[in-house]
């Protein structure tokens, strides 16, 4: 498998992304992008990328913030975080800048491409749907789904799956109800699938260390959600 860390730009933040692929595999593939937590572009998120790469994929891990930042306390977290989910368009664009760099890969298929997020990098990968990124899937995990803009029929050209922790106490039902509708009315093909006893950030075994009772990882949930996103993939990305 290769791996290599790839610098590239949105306006003038530098930034570096983790991309990977079977270089023993011949031909273009569907290319996956990877949105990270608000913790940066770390180790769970570059661990999702090595795993799509070696499900046959060509997948990308998008850096929020610049300079490959990787935080490990909450509150900077959310002080990082805060400037890209309060301003609709450098979240859609941060995330477009590396789905850019995805596509232009000589061993990706430009026509299949996919986004996936992890809590605010499902966000990001949602709102570069909603302003019409050409994505034939989002995958979402424990994220958040308001947004400031919502989709307009004929924009938004991605099918949707959300995988939500029941016991999510970031994401409320009422969130989640909200997205339903959302997508209903811009006539999207969506799904949402509802983990009992999972809270926010079940896919990150790291999770508890963060020390917040609503944050906890549930491996259950996490081995389940995966296997959601291998059957949506086969779905969106069949020849």
């Amino acid at each position: 498998m290769k791996t290599q860390t790839i610098e590239y730009k949105d306006g003038a933040t530098s930034l570096r992304g983790y991309l990977a692929y079977d270089d023993q595999k011949l031909g273009k593939r569907p290319g996956v992008l990877v949105m990270p937590e608000a913790f940066g572009l770390g180790a769970h998120a570059k661990e999702r990328v090595e795993r799509l790469a070696k499900m046959g994929y060509v997948a990308f891990g998008g850096d929020p913030y610049g300079d490959g930042l990787v935080l490990d306390d909450l509150q900077e977290a959310i002080k990082h975080a805060t400037p890209l989910f309060t301003d609709p368009a450098k979240a859609r664009q941060r995330t477009r800048a590396a789905l850019d760099v995805l596509a232009s890969q000589p061993e990706v298929d430009p026509n299949r491409l996919a986004s996936i997020g992890f809590c605010m990098g499902g966000t990001l990968s949602l709102e570069a749907a909603r302003e019409g990124a050409p994505l034939k899937g989002v995958v979402t995990f424990h994220s958040g789904l308001a947004t400031q803009k919502p989709a307009e029929t004929g924009k938004f050209k991605a099918k949707v799956l959300i995988n939500h922790g029941a016991d999510d106490p970031l994401v409320p039902v009422a969130q989640v109800n909200a997205f339903a509708e959302e997508m209903t009315r811009a006539g999207i093909d969506w799904q949402i699938i509802s983990y009992g006893g999972a809270k926010h950030s079940f896919t990150n075994p790291e999770a508890d260390k963060v020390g917040n009772p609503g944050i906890s990882y549930h491996r259950p949930t996490d081995l389940r959600s995966w296997k959601a996103l291998t059957s949506f993939f086969e779905e969106i990305f069949a020849a």
